[in-house]
């Protein structure tokens, strides 16, 4: 790629930034676009005022990006929680750690590099600020579990496996007696779980929907024409209600107790007088079959995933090899595209086996802007899908929340990125480059993959100017909801009261993202220090977009909804991915200095990489502990505090009523 197409990149990315964060500042002043903008305070009945209609709800502003930096720690953890502020810290670290590689990459690296100078030690310097010191680990999410020392889930364990009493012939008394015996003390109650398949299948809430709609529709008709249709519809809406009171007669009948009895699964949800009690029956093995009465620390009410609680236990190594095998079939056809692009890329090329794309270069600057900036938007288009499809396979992975299913998926998409979009990214463009060199040459293969790296970073350059400024102006715009809104308000919606886009932040979809820029950063610093400054750029204006309060701007304020709070359980992957970057880095310049002549560099380097791995290990013993289990002596604290305050048998006796299972709801 030549000067002209980086430049394309460059002026077209930004443009389109400007574009999109001047249409989301005047479209956030709608009151028409309220139910996309503050879908969260409008579920909480929280009234949004707007400024009246006039010139200045018209006008662009950039006020809001300044506002974002103003925003405290507390503020983000207080209201979003701690996985929230897990996400505000990834920027963060990417805003303080590129800035200081900038400043070495672009005083010392990049005159050595323009000087035709090889590769020195003093590359390293930029590694010394390679730190997470800015993080106090642990800190945080010992007060935020002491903050929301209340939630069910603190005196609540999920019980798995459980077996049927031979008496009773039945499993929920089995429970009771078990724990009566083995947990006298701190035992409370439980609550089994029930194949609710009978009761989901009758579209009750359907019809009750249907009936809402009609009368709507009926009180907004008055008089004429009108008058006929209206009593049409209030003669479906006679027919609906007795269809609705039927279905209802019928769920309140599979509800009975008497026809639970043969449809317990074996699950329950134990409840404990205390957090102590609790955690200990979550940690340690139950019986000496180690496959019966399995036991964990439940999830809280809002993130249960009911659905894969039916799935038994022994059964559950099937369903998560077949998400692997899902995953990788999905990473190895993305290959198709990831290479097609970089055949774009690399147009020069691209002429020699396709000659009829020769025709792009007699319209002038278009060739800079099919190879400057079409390969990375539609790098940038196929990637968008992935996060959603690597999710939906993680729902079908046998896990017991909804958090842990984002884990997953976060996991599987970090992976497929780096997979595919970095590793293919370098071999693809590398072979259309070499690839007649490498046919008639073989043994040249390996320095040919030795130079992978570097010869790419023209094309990462790009990708990170369009993830950042595209990827972030169209995240803080959301077009898709508008244009889905603006279609259903017309459509079939129209008159109708607008419902609330409220979603959960996305964590699956941004930490992969985001964790994959820092790797292609810390692997390039050295390499190509341009490429700092536009990463700069991209953590400076995703921070702006997910952590922004203001009054005006908000979006994980008013736009995202905290489902869960896992307190932090993000943070270790977030750690592991910057690790397996620091690595990356590593490997790539041993195999470059040895490229350069530079032997003496190559196995100096070595150590170097070896005390990254026995640092990761060490935090795997310090610190990951933390974040699997649960603290007996915060369990106590945490009680203790409730007994002064005369709230523990308050707390326990609520525990057990948050786990209703939704095919029991009334």
């Amino acid at each position: 790629m030549n000067l002209e197409s980086l430049l394309a990149s460059v002026g077209i990315n930004i443009g389109l930034a400007m574009v999109i964060l001047f249409l989301f500042s005047i479209l956030k002043k709608q009151p028409s676009n309220a139910a996309i903008y503050y879908a969260r305070p409008l579920s909480k009945r929280h009234p949004i005022t707007f400024p009246p209609f006039s010139l200045r709800r018209f006008i662009p502003s950039f006020s809001w990006i300044a506002r974002a930096f103003r925003v405290t720690e507390d503020e983000i953890l207080q209201t979003n929680g701690l996985d929230a502020l897990i996400v505000i810290r990834l920027f963060k670290f990417g805003i303080n750690f590129f800035t200081v590689c900038s400043s070495v990459g672009l005083l010392i690296l990049l005159p050595i590099n323009f000087g035709g100078q090889p590769a020195s030690s003093d590359s390293y310097r930029s590694m010394d600020s390679c730190t997470i010191s800015n993080i106090k680990t642990g800190s945080n999410m010992i007060q935020q579990v002491r903050n929301l020392r209340h939630r069910p889930d603190q005196f609540t364990t999920l019980v798995r496996e459980i077996p049927v009493c031979g008496e009773h012939q039945a499993r929920g008394c089995c429970v009771d007696h078990f724990f009566s015996k083995h947990h006298p003390y701190s035992y409370h109650s439980y609550k089994m779980l029930y194949d609710g398949k009978d009761i989901e299948d009758l579209s009750a809430r359907y019809v009750h929907e249907k009936v809402q709609g009609l009368r709507k529709k009926c009180e907004g008709k008055k008089h004429g024409k009108e008058s006929d249709e209206c009593r049409d519809d209030l003669l479906k809406i006679t027919g609906l209600e007795e269809k609705l009171e039927e279905l209802c007669r019928k769920i309140r009948q599979l509800q009975s107790e008497d026809m639970l009895e043969g449809k317990e699964l074996p699950v329950a949800f134990v409840t404990f007088k205390s957090r102590w009690g609790a955690a200990m029956a979550a940690q340690t093995q139950q019986q000496t079959n180690p496959l019966l009465w399995i036991t964990e620390m439940a999830p809280e009410p809002s993130d249960v995933s009911w659905r894969n609680l039916s799935i038994q236990y022994k059964i559950l190594p099937v369903y998560k090899i077949g998400v692997i095998l899902a995953a990788t079939l999905l990473t190895i056809f993305f290959a198709v595209p990831v290479t097609a692009v970089q055949g774009i890329a690399k147009f020069e090329k691209l002429k020699k086996w396709f000659p009829p794309a020769m025709a792009i270069e007699f319209i002038p600057g278009l060739s800079s802007v099919v190879t400057g900036y079409l390969p990375s938007a539609v790098l940038k288009g196929f990637i968008y899908i992935v996060p959603f499809a690597m999710l939906g396979m993680a729902k079908l992975g046998g896990s017991i929340s909804k958090s842990k299913e984002e884990i997953k998926a976060c996991n599987m998409v970090f992976y497929f990125l780096l997979g595919n979009v970095f590793f293919l990214s370098l071999i693809s463009g590398s072979l259309l480059d070499e690839i007649g060199e490498y046919v008639s040459h073989p043994k040249n293969l390996p320095s040919h993959l030795a130079a992978l790296v570097s010869s790419q970073a023209d094309f990462f350059m790009t990708y990170i100017l369009t993830e950042g400024l595209s990827g972030f102006s169209l995240e803080v715009l959301q077009p898709g909801l508008l244009i889905w809104d603006f279609i259903k308000s017309r459509t079939y919606c129209r008159g109708k009261e607008k419902d609330l886009y409220l979603y959960s932040l996305q964590y699956f979809r941004i930490i992969p993202i985001v964790s994959l820029s820092i790797l292609i950063g810390i692997v390039y610093a050295v390499i190509a220090p341009l490429l700092l400054p536009f990463l700069i750029v991209y953590f400076f204006l995703g921070y702006a977009v997910y952590i922004n309060q203001a009054n005006f701007y908000v979006p994980i304020q008013d736009v995202y909804e905290t489902v869960y709070d896992t307190c932090g359980t993000f943070w270790p992957f977030i750690h592991h991915y910057i690790i397996v970057a620091i690595i990356l880095m590593q490997i790539t310049m041993i195999g470059l200095f040895g490229l350069k002549s530079k032997p003496a560099a190559s196995v100096s380097t070595i150590p170097l990489l070896l005390l990254t791995i026995m640092f990761n290990e060490y935090c795997k013993i310090r610190f990951l502990p933390a974040f699997r289990s649960h603290s007996i002596q915060n369990a106590v604290e945490n009680d203790e505090l409730d007994e002064k305050s005369s709230e523990m048998e308050h707390s326990f006796d609520k525990a057990i009523e948050e786990y209703l299972q939704p095919c029991l709801v009334p």
